[in-house]
């Protein structure tokens, strides 16, 4: 079998089935993986991510490939945008943010662990996957515009959530959360400090711009033909 033939394999009604099993099973293993690592809130907001996502994969490119050199751009352009994002929420440290907020062991090494230094891996086999037509890295990169593409807004609701952690507090405090050390972590609520700012929420816009465009362009093209 020829490497074309074990592509056009996967986009038949078995290889779509089977595709989207393998999309579920991911599913499950990374929102485990999320709970124990980072907690529920983040974990709520991928795995909403990923659900809209998988049902935007099935409606799109599941079923057929859609310009797979165009595809990869958008997806790589999103990815570029949310590096960029990600380093302004290193910088103001984003995860003890969300732990004094939600009460979630979020130290700003794991942050970097996880969502800087794993997850590119998993987004640059994504880019080479869109290239070669695999189906499975369409629903990655379905993940990808849903998530950072479109759900970034949720920086400029932090603000307003009362944290777990001390919320009338305006010092910054470290602590023991569920067993793991927390540096830095800064009071974002408003009705506290009168400042209405969350880590990452100047640069959240940025993955959104391609995120958006791209959903746009995938349904816009979800019916077109492969030359």
């Amino acid at each position: 079998m020829s490497w074309n033939e074990f592509i056009d394999s996967m986009y038949t009604a078995r290889g779509q089935m089977i595709n989207q099993v393998v999309a579920v099973l991911l599913m499950v293993f990374f929102v485990t993986a999320l709970t124990i690592s980072v907690g529920i809130p983040v974990m709520v907001i991928v795995a909403t991510s990923a659900l809209i996502g998988l049902f935007c994969w099935r409606a799109t490119n599941l079923r057929q490939p859609i310009t797979p050199v165009t595809t990869a751009v958008l997806f790589l352009c999103t990815t570029a945008m949310l590096h960029t994002h990600m380093y302004e929420e290193h910088v103001s440290l984003f995860g003890p943010a969300m732990t004094r907020v939600f009460n979630v062991a979020l130290p700003d090494e794991r942050f970097l662990t996880v969502f800087v230094f794993i997850l590119p891996v998993i987004y640059f086999l994504t880019a080479a996957g869109l290239l070669l037509r695999i189906p499975l890295a369409g629903f990655v990169a379905w993940f990808i515009f849903i998530g950072p593409g479109t759900a970034e807004f949720t920086h400029f609701i932090f603000p307003l959530i009362e944290p777990a952690i001390d919320p009338t507090g305006t010092t910054t405090i470290s602590a023991i959360v569920n067993g793991v050390q927390v540096d830095g972590m800064r009071n974002h609520y408003y009705w506290t400090t009168g400042e209405y700012y969350f880590p990452g929420m100047y640069t959240a816009v940025l993955p959104m711009i391609p995120g958006i465009c791209s959903i746009w362009w995938l349904f816009r093209n979800r019916k077109a033909k492969l030359a």
